[in-house]
């Protein structure tokens, strides 16, 4: 029983949670991403007619990036096991060892607070995606365009186009069509793109966990260096109490 509490002792249960998210919100952000970016690269070839030669460099950055954060997710809590508990007083008791675990944690928490803000910036990228897809979606559902009586026109959305795209490009007029870009695209996009963004959120909350760990354990291992520093004076201290002793 007391080897099994020694054991859950040197649990980082923070640092595990916020990797729990972290993984869980990678996975689910990568796949939802993937499967949405090529939905969004399929509409664009099949509906609109525009050949876009980047898609698997896209998908394949996805990939990149979810291996990246898994394995820093790890690291990181393996820093957390490292400083945690007992753990803490077996593996920083030279100066050396407390040094370099001062300088990992600081080294994380710069890592951490920059890949914070980078997944900000996605997250508000998602925002403005999934906002144009839902306005796609609203012009599915328009009553004149599900009768065929309407063409879904994209004049506004020109930026989307490259330059000196042809306007007859921009509409939607036939049956086949319009039930492709709603159907098969549009709709299963959205949900992908909704279901990122909610990824993408979790993933900064665990980045936030990650940053107050790392810093608490900057702290531990720091107060640990004065602990030790005082477990050095009171065994000095002692030493020169019994060398008296003795010496009368």
């Amino acid at each position: 029983m007391g080897g099994c509490n020694a054991c859950l002792a040197r649990i980082p249960y923070a640092t595990l949670i916020a990797t729990i998210m972290c993984v869980l919100g990678v996975v689910v952000f990568c796949t939802t991403m993937y499967r949405g970016a090529g939905l969004a690269f399929l509409m664009f070839d099949h509906v609109f007619k525009m050949r876009l030669f980047w898609v698997e460099a896209v998908q394949m950055s996805f990939v990149i990036v979810g291996a990246c954060m898994g394995a820093i997710g790890f690291m990181i809590l393996t820093v957390g096991c490292l400083a945690t508990g007992a753990t803490r007083y077996k593996v920083y008791r030279a100066w050396r060892s407390r040094v370099g675990g001062r300088i990992s944690c600081a080294v994380f928490m710069a890592i951490t607070y920059i890949l914070k803000i980078a997944w900000i910036c996605m997250f508000c990228f998602l925002i403005i995606i999934t906002f144009v897809f839902t306005i796609f979606w609203s012009m599915c559902a328009n009553p004149r365009i599900a009768n065929g009586q309407d063409c879904i026109e994209f004049t506004q959305f020109y930026f989307m186009f490259p330059a000196g795209t042809l306007q007859e490009r921009m509409k939607i007029c036939s049956e086949q069509d319009v039930k492709m870009f709603c159907k098969d695209y549009v709709e299963k996009a959205e949900i992908m793109f909704i279901i990122a963004t909610a990824a993408s959120f979790l993933i900064i909350l665990s980045l936030v966990h990650y940053l107050m760990c790392l810093a608490a354990n900057y702290a531990h291992i720091r107060d640990h260096e004065k602990f030790q520093e005082l477990q050095d004076l009171q065994y000095l201290s002692d030493m020169d109490g019994i060398g008296m002793k003795d010496r009368f």
